[in-house]
């Protein structure tokens, strides 16, 4: 992309990362917007309150901390080994929260797919602690963008005067002013609120810019003064949370380009021959370009593609709705959003689902199978409902769902509020418990479809490590109110019935033997019941009255346990298409 600009008395060419051209002439029109990134907020925010250590105070102590000790593993890289250093011994953490944001950051920020099956591939070769606690030794990650992630967290953070008012968090009854598919106000979900994003940068840019400056820029009063300077490489760090157009969106540019673009220079603050930027003209700068993410949740519900997955088949799915981002969405911000689907099953593989953001929200009894490589994936007052997904690279978020069944490959299972769930989970982190949990189930990932292991593949997750079992609580709760591992008795396959062209034949990685000995064993009291019957050398009119009695009790079963529905979704529609194509 080429923008055309001119500047009197000059001929010449320059290209300084958005690419520019000038000549003699008037200066054709242009506007610079800014807004906030998607994933930082959505994938990047842990959805409970952040520890009060986290605050300004604390974290400009950090900033001036890491600076001060370059050497020593904490600027420009952050290991994790000085990490855990101010974290437990500054900021009074306990070393899992520590390595919980730490890990975090580090699978939002720092991994690609292929690193992040190499990651796991080393971790899963480790024998000893020891070993273990080597290779994260050698981890690092880009320290200012550390403690912009560290900040955002305040998103979260619990208003004592809303809380007062209005039972903020996390109440299921609190509401919130954004709107669902259904233009119905909902659960103020933060992580997906687009303008609570807006407004949360827009408030505290300032502070953002200060953790950002060397600390000889700061005044006595520890604030920037009006003639602070911001480094070049400090202000690229903003590039974690902000990106922005030039063109009306037709293209994205990363932040650090349109603030060191020659015609936004000025009012930018930035010298080039400093390589600095006047700090108080970059805060007005942003402020005055800051708008709202045109790629963002509230634009998807208004201007979004509606998809006709969902079948319009009685009075309640008249509100079913199922919309995607428009098609000229940057990486990292196509989303999908599911709403009010009931008594359904609903199958899809679909390039629209490709490292997708999903929402899946107000569905009750029904089957959703969604198999794709996805990139991350919230489901949210769902009811009665069987939800199969494919692998997510980073968060699978559940909240506020009642006797759901989730299964699925996940880089991280975060819970909020459920109620009587069951999660067949394969994930390389530990399941997250936040607060309001009761009676969640875990059990082992115990399904296949034929294109699994390739999507394995393009998200960065395999097999090993596996922590389904090894759930953190990150609340005052009881375990034993909270959370239970799945019986052995009670563990039973799941087949996907769908065909799908692909490789992949078995669970990945098996069953845990405890739980492979339970299958047998029930495989073999079936084959003993099935040897019994052909050697009871029963009359052929015996052999229609006991097919016929084991129907009926098929039957009863189906309609008992409510499976009648999800068979006879699955009957082909009349056109003879299959639905989990397209």
């Amino acid at each position: 992309m080429v923008l055309r600009y001119v500047v009197p008395c000059r001929r010449d060419v320059t290209d300084v990362g958005i690419g520019l051209v000038r000549c003699s002439g008037a200066m054709d029109s242009y506007k610079v917007q800014v807004w906030a990134k998607t994933e930082p907020f959505l994938i990047g925010a842990l959805p409970f309150p952040p520890p009060a250590k986290f605050s300004m105070r604390y974290l400009r102590k950090m900033a001036t901390y890491v600076r001060a000790r370059s050497t020593e593993g904490c600027y420009p890289r952050l290991s994790w080994l000085m990490w855990r250093h101010i974290a437990c011994g500054k900021l009074q953490q306990a070393e899992d929260t520590a390595w919980l944001y730490y890990e975090a950051f580090h699978c939002l920020a720092e991994r690609s797919a292929q690193s992040s099956l190499e990651w796991a591939e080393s971790v899963s070769g480790c024998a000893t602690v020891e070993e273990y606690e080597a290779l994260r030794s050698r981890l690092s990650v880009d320290t200012l963008q550390f403690l912009l992630f560290l900040y955002i967290q305040q998103i979260n953070k619990v208003s004592l005067r809303t809380s007062v008012i209005g039972d903020e968090w996390p109440s299921p009854r609190a509401r919130s002013p954004t709107a669902d598919l259904s233009g119905q106000s909902h659960f103020h979900n933060k992580n997906w609120d687009d303008c609570g994003h807006h407004a949360f940068l827009q408030s505290h840019i300032p502070c953002l810019l200060e953790l950002l400056l060397d600390p000889e820029q700061l005044t006595a009063s520890s604030h920037s003064g009006p003639c602070s300077l911001l480094s070049l490489e400090a202000a690229r760090a903003l590039g974690f949370l902000l990106e922005g157009t030039v063109d009306k969106n037709r293209s994205i540019h990363s932040f650090i380009d349109l603030a060191t673009w020659p015609p936004m220079q000025a009012v930018s603050g930035y010298s080039k021959t400093s390589d600095t930027f006047a700090i108080k003209k970059l805060q007005a700068w942003i402020k005055e370009c800051f708008v709202l993410n045109p790629f963002g949740i509230s634009a998807c519900i208004k201007s979004g593609r509606k998809l006709p997955w969902a079948q319009q088949i009685d009075g309640a799915n008249r509100k079913a709705k199922i919309v995607c981002s428009v098609s000229k969405v940057p990486h990292g911000n196509h989303m999908v959003l599911m709403s009010h689907i009931h008594k359904q099953t609903l199958a899809k593989s679909s390039d629209t689902l490709v490292e997708a953001h999903v929402k899946i929200t107000h569905c009750n009894e029904s089957f959703i199978y969604l198999l794709s490589p996805l990139r991350c994936v919230t489901i949210e007052k769902c009811r009665n409902s069987t939800i199969i997904l494919g692998p997510v690279q980073t968060v699978l978020h559940v909240q506020m769902c009642e006797r759901v069944n989730v299964i699925s490959i996940c880089q991280r299972l975060s819970l909020l509020s459920t109620t009587s769930c069951t999660f067949h989970i394969l994930t390389p982190t530990r399941p997250l418990l936040f607060s309001g949990n009761q009676g969640a189930v875990f059990a082992p990932y115990h399904t296949h479809y034929s294109m699994l292991e390739d999507h394995m593949g393009q998200t960065g997750l395999a097999t090993l490590p596996n922590y389904w079992d090894r759930p953190q609580l990150l609340s005052t709760e009881s375990d034993s109110q909270v959370w239970k591992l799945m019986s052995p008795r009670d563990f039973y396959s799941f087949v996907i019935p769908f065909e799908m062209e692909g490789d992949t034949a078995e669970i990945p990685g098996g069953l845990p033997p405890v739980f492979q000995k339970s299958m047998d064993q029930r495989q073999q009291k079936v084959l003993t019941w099935q040897k019994a019957a052909k050697e009871a050398k029963l009359s052929r009119e015996q052999q229609k009255h006991f097919q016929a009695l084991v129907e009926q009790k098929f039957n009863e079963w189906l309609f008992k346990t409510g499976n009648r529905h999800q068979l006879d979704s699955l009957v082909p529609s009349s056109d003879g298409t299959k639905q989990v194509a397209g």
